[in-house]
């Protein structure tokens, strides 16, 4: 009996781990100090500007972090939403390449309305150069590690590497704290979300495969299914790492542009794999757009949908 719960117990134990990728060597996480002044409650809806956010795993970037008017309501803990691709968020980043998602304003609006549960927003920017390189999922680890992958990377990035391990180090072990300690927020799995868009998209799912006991929902729009270098490989594995039905929810959303049969087909095997492992319409989705924009950029009223989805 004794070998029986010995066993037991290292099962349940492995299995509520994350699955999150292990390294020989671990930098300490970097430390940032805020000196946000924020007026309590703020009379109008908010976006804080943290330049130069530090990181041990990657590096250094802007985050911007947008507050509902009112914040902080008394006895209230904020749902989370975590954006990839952050400096094309919001509405009053100064952009001149493309327009942003507006999620300012969207966000405003359906606080407003009480449409959404009351919610912050962190727009986590990227780095234009190892956008691919840190969107790109290390999965399978074997592939991504072979000669043949750092020559293909190294031609098509100028890096021979992938970072998306330490991406999401970076997020899960530096800009999760320092949001939990600076802000009013809550810690609950199915109040945290990590959306984006095309390798955004991607990257979101990982994230939440990797760290499904901090990420508990998880928007993809446009997800960039075909991986270069890696093919098929990446959702061939998806199967072994998709995170257990129980506590999640899943939304995809892509463009009509993008329903060439190479794509739906990609997307059916992946809509598939999920309601094998148990999802249904309470927590998962899958709908095709009609916006002609594939860029970091997504409009509005296919923004609008995923928040309702993911933010109630």
């Amino acid at each position: 009996m004794k070998v029986i719960f010995y066993v037991i117990a290292l099962f349940v134990i492995y299995s509520c781990k994350d699955q999150s990728p292990t390294n020989v060597f671990t930098p300490a996480a970097a430390s940032n100090e805020t000196s946000f002044d924020i007026q309590h409650p703020i009379s109008n809806d908010t976006v804080l500007h943290h330049k130069n956010f530090k990181s041990s795993y990657v590096n250094n970037r802007n985050l911007d972090i947008w507050l509902p008017k009112g914040y902080p309501l008394t006895d209230v803990t904020y749902k989370v939403l975590y954006l990839h691709d952050g400096q094309h968020v919001f509405n009053d980043y100064k952009n001149t390449r493309t327009t942003s998602w507006e999620l300012d304003v969207i966000m405003d609006s359906l606080t407003n309305n009480n449409s959404i549960a009351p919610s912050i927003v962190i727009a986590i920017a990227n780095n234009p150069k190892k956008r691919l390189n840190e969107y790109m999922p290390q999965q399978p680890k074997e592939l991504t590690q072979t000669a043949f992958a750092r020559d293909e990377l190294k031609k098509q990035t100028g890096f021979n590497s992938l970072y998306s391990d330490n991406y999401l180090k970076f997020i899960t072990s530096e800009v999760i704290p320092f949001v939990r300690a600076n802000f009013q927020v809550s810690d609950e799995p199915k109040d945290n979300v990590v959306m984006g868009n095309g390798y955004g998209g991607l990257i979101s799912l990982f994230a939440i495969s990797e760290y499904p006991r901090i990420f508990g929902n998880a928007g993809c729009f446009n997800t960039t299914w075909e991986v270069p270098i890696l093919g098929e490989a990446y959702i061939n594995s998806l199967e072994e790492t998709i995170p257990i039905s129980k506590n999640h929810r899943i939304y995809f959303n892509y463009s009509h542009i993008n329903t060439n049969s190479t794509y739906v087909n990609f997307q059916n095997r992946v809509d598939q794999m999920f309601i094998i492992k148990g999802y249904t319409s309470q927590n998962y989705q899958s709908v095709t757009s009609v916006t002609t924009i594939i860029n970091e950029s997504y409009p509005t009223q296919d923004v609008i949908p995923a928040l309702l989805y993911l933010l109630n």
